[in-house]
């Protein structure tokens, strides 16, 4: 199995050639954008690009056994790092050989299965300091079939741990300092706030923009094969990103990771918009009081949500992504007159509650406490 097609980001993958071509591409860059966007898929484009030996004016030639290698994830020079679960139970001192044996593992599946919606993992997650350090010892030997060789550190604001311990992102910086010859980082991330500054001004930043929702539609029908109406909607809802749009798909039987948290983040807005104040407070219940940061994803949604609902007080029914809500978000904005400039002051309640959890704060203090704010705010009392 080989890579999914890399779509769209024309402009940037020109200068990206051209400065391949000129020998001008930094050996350090820092590629961030929304999560699903197709960042590491760049990067490993990228990586492609970089060790082709064919004809590659405006990218990798697609023909050359680098570039069948490095499409299949089997380039002996192209490495990838992502965040894993910490191992456990595994002596300090087999950590490395456990994690790199992981992260092999987990090629194969990325091999077998290159479409990957783009979720947070249930389970911690991260790129810990024996990944860092056998990330390092690679990158001090030679190539193994030319003269460069790429590392690939997706979601790279792993490497600083909840604990905000910077060891694992510590042991990178002298490689990003002086990397070796011929050798080439390329991080990514969606929170590029979270990386060390010593990380971030060694690197050259490239911001990957969202895709137009047509190019995600396209891209579902023709390489996922989903069929027209199912990749309309979930094209919509993903706001220019392929991965966030394959959340919204269903899952066997089951609906997809995304709809699933779609659906709890109209429930949470309804509890915000209940006469009943209680209704808050049971539904913060209801959830952990660990792993705050696996609130992101639902946080997003919420802020779809408030969106759609400032279309519906804007009388733009056509900015409503979440179709299936315009009855429920009607209900809401007569019921408490809403105006636009309500659902904004809502909206900064939401990067409050992000914040918080990026803090690992509470997840029912967080979920309380940004519900109540929604609940002032859509009421005109903040």
């Amino acid at each position: 199995m080989t890579l999914h097609p890399l779509v769209g980001h024309h402009a940037l993958r020109s200068s990206l050639a051209f400065a391949c071509r000129r020998g001008s591409l930094p050996a350090i860059l820092l590629i961030h954008g929304s999560r699903g966007v197709g960042k590491q898929r760049l990067a490993l484009w990228l990586g492609q690009l970089l060790l082709c030996r064919g004809p590659a004016p405006t990218g990798p030639c697609s023909a050359c056994k680098s570039c069948r290698l490095a499409s299949s994830l089997e380039h002996p020079d192209l490495h990838w790092y992502f965040p894993l679960p910490l191992p456990k139970g595994v002596r300090p001192d087999k950590l490395r050989v456990t994690l790199e044996n992981a992260r092999r593992e987990a090629l194969q599946e990325r091999r077998r299965n290159p479409l990957r919606p783009a979720v947070p993992e249930e389970a911690p997650t991260g790129l810990y300091l024996a990944a860092a350090q056998h990330l390092r010892l690679e990158a001090l030997k030679r190539p193994a079939m030319g003269a460069r060789q790429v590392f690939v550190v997706g979601e790279a604001e792993s490497l600083v741990p909840q604990e905000s311990s910077p060891h694992a992102a510590n042991a990178l910086l002298k490689l990003l300092e002086e990397p070796p010859e011929g050798t080439f980082l390329v991080l990514t991330s969606s929170e590029p706030a979270r990386l060390l500054d010593t990380i971030r001004s060694r690197a050259m930043r490239l911001h990957l923009p969202g895709l137009p929702d047509e190019d995600v539609t396209r891209f579902l029908v023709e390489v996922a094969g989903v069929d027209p109406e199912s990749a309309r909607r979930a094209g919509l809802r993903g706001r220019g990103s392929i991965g966030r749009a394959l959340g919204f798909l269903p899952d066997g039987d089951k609906a997809g990771p995304l709809e699933e948290r779609r659906r709890l983040a109209f429930r949470l807005l309804e509890a915000a918009t209940d006469s009943d104040s209680g209704s808050i407070y049971r539904e913060a219940l209801a959830f952990q009081p660990t792993r705050a940061r696996g609130l992101m994803p639902l946080l997003d949604l919420l802020e779809d949500a408030l969106r759609d609902l400032s279309a519906t007080a804007a009388n733009a029914p056509e900015r409503v992504i979440s179709r299936d809500r315009v009855e429920f978000l009607e209900r809401i904005r007569s019921h408490w007159d809403i105006h636009p400039v309500a659902v904004a002051a809502a909206l900064a309640t939401i990067q409050e509650a992000k914040e918080l959890a990026a803090g690992n704060v509470n997840p029912q203090l967080v979920v309380a406490g940004l519900l109540t704010g929604i609940r002032e705010a859509l009421n005109g009392t903040v």
